[in-house]
């Protein structure tokens, strides 16, 4: 029944969200967010806790400022999601400014595929669609399998109607796909600053240890494909900025294992200046740091169990 009542509010949003005029869709995102602040549950005292690593001599005032700041732009987040279907292609451009574009135009041209990795900032959903719309690249990406699996198959129709495709991140056939998309000149899109599982690999993160995907750094080793972190934050709505940075490149030296490590470290430095930049814009309501776990949370042998109750 929960998974159900889900399901029928995500299609409650896209149905009604998108169809209401934009000062009131604004409006009925700043005030869910600030209802929900003010609840103070899990996931409000979980997105404080987090603030508090990045900005460390924040005092519980600043960090309550943040937090309050962090569920406006996350529901900023939805409520944009809910209504990007009706966005033009011009409005898409007239809002979105990405520094360093260049740097993902001239590999694409070249015909060298191209890995586009980033965090939970802003809206990365709304820079997919300047991707697909503004620079006319069409690009692949995954998505965790949500249940329901009628919730899952939302969010893939969503994606795939602002022109991405989608590959579910089990069964074990996406790695594979992704690597020939990237091989054929293509370019590839991941969410990847979170990876409680087994394989996920240690980096240091904000002066403590977190895990983050080996994905974008393993394929840029298999493939040849640059790889570029991207940070994204909001100004003034509708305005998104964000930055693709210089690529990180594979090691000359060391084991894979070592290149890997090397490489997910890299990305975790830019995303950590980016997020320490525009901490109000970074949407990691959930645990990170290994610190923060409860030893029963622990991958078992298969890699596969994450924390009870949270979302990869």
């Amino acid at each position: 029944m929960r998974d159900r009542l889900t399901d029928r509010l995500y299609g409650l949003g896209w149905s009604t969200v998108k169809k209401l005029p934009e000062p009131a869709a604004a409006v009925l995102g700043r005030t869910i967010a600030d209802i929900a602040w003010k609840r103070r549950g899990k996931s409000v005292l979980r997105l404080e806790a987090n603030l508090a690593r990045v900005v460390p001599d924040a005092g519980p005032e600043r960090l309550a400022e943040l937090s309050k700041a962090g569920m406006r732009s996350y529901m900023r987040y939805w409520m944009e999601s809910f209504r990007l279907p009706t966005w033009s292609a011009e409005r898409v451009t007239d809002n979105v400014q990405i520094k360093g574009a260049h740097r993902l135009t001239d590999a694409m041209a070249s015909g060298r595929g191209v890995i586009l990795a980033l965090p939970h900032l802003a809206n990365w959903d709304l820079a997919g669609v300047w991707v697909t719309r503004t620079l006319g690249i069409p690009f692949t990406t995954v998505a965790e399998r949500l249940k329901p699996e009628t919730l899952y198959d939302r969010f893939v129709a969503y994606r795939e109607s602002l022109g991405m495709e989608v590959l579910p991140h089990t069964g074990g056939s996406a790695f594979g796909t992704l690597a020939r998309r990237l091989r054929s000149g293509g370019l590839v899109c991941l969410v990847a600053d979170r990876d409680l599982s087994a394989s996920g690999i240690e980096v240091s993160y904000f002066g403590e240890t977190a895990r983050m995907p080996a994905g974008p750094a393993m394929l840029a080793q298999q493939t040849g494909a640059l790889l570029l972190p991207v940070t994204l934050w909001y100004d003034e709505a509708p305005l998104m900025r964000g930055q693709i940075h210089p690529p990180v490149e594979v090691p000359e030296s060391g084991t894979k294992a070592e290149r890997t490590s090397s490489m997910t470290q890299a990305l975790a430095d830019a995303y950590a200046t980016g997020i320490a930049e525009h901490p109000e814009d970074w949407h990691m309501l959930q645990r990170l740091w290994l610190a923060d776990l409860d030893p029963r949370d622990e991958p078992d042998s298969t890699g596969q169990r994450i924390p009870q109750g949270e979302q990869a």
